[in-house]
């Protein structure tokens, strides 16, 4: 559930009157992750790098207040919930999107993340989840790239992140993420707090 928010009683009152009109609000961060983890649990449990990708992403998320509100059409909301957004090839070979209510419990997360991913795929329907926050996701994992700005429509305000293959280097895997967000949102600070903490949740994954 989304309710509006007047942003002169909130921390982004300056924000809001600096960014909420600018021609181009956008802030994109780069990061390198070591994703070793990740790839070793893959591997070992058959689940899906990228589930795992977006399940640390929405950990790292969950306990930072500026991902809950979204500015968008002049106005600032404030949701109740998020949720992790990835796009998924259809039957047709062309691209859907599919948002995934965000669990702390990884076995809920993945089976939804299956379940729904597939229905997608499926369906060639978009699954969007308009009473939680969402947090986009676009993973490029048949190309090496360092990564992406993404666009600026003025309606799509929610934070992304892109990423293409995880690299290896003798017995490290890394990853080049960028990082999209909405400067009234958040400012860098938030953005740099919620990389590291998406790097350490990616370190500290035990399954």
């Amino acid at each position: 559930m989304a309710r509006e928010l007047d942003p002169k009683r909130t921390k982004r009152a300056e924000a809001f009157e600096l960014w909420m009109d600018a021609p181009n609000p956008m802030v994109t961060f780069f990061k390198t992750f070591d994703v070793t983890p990740l790839v070793r649990i893959s591997g070992r449990t058959k689940l899906k790098f990228n589930m795992l990708m977006d399940y640390c992403i929405g950990r790292a998320a969950e306990d930072i207040e500026e991902f809950y509100w979204l500015p968008v059409g002049g106005k600032l909301l404030r949701y109740d919930t998020l949720a992790v957004n990835t796009i998924v090839k259809n039957k047709t070979g062309e691209v859907s999107s599919c948002d995934i209510l965000y669990n702390r419990d990884l076995e809920r997360f993945n089976r939804d993340y299956l379940k729904y991913t597939a229905l997608v795929a499926e369906t060639c329907q978009n699954r969007d989840l308009t009473d939680s926050m969402v947090i986009g996701t676009s993973a490029i994992t048949n190309v090496d790239i360092d990564g992406a700005v993404g666009m600026n429509s003025g309606i799509f305000n929610n934070p992304f992140m892109i990423w293409g293959r995880y690299r290896r280097k003798m017995l490290k895997y890394t990853l080049p993420v960028s990082f999209q967000f909405h400067h009234t949102q958040m400012d860098g600070a938030h953005a740099g707090r919620f990389l590291e903490k998406l790097q350490n949740e990616i370190r500290g994954l035990r399954v």
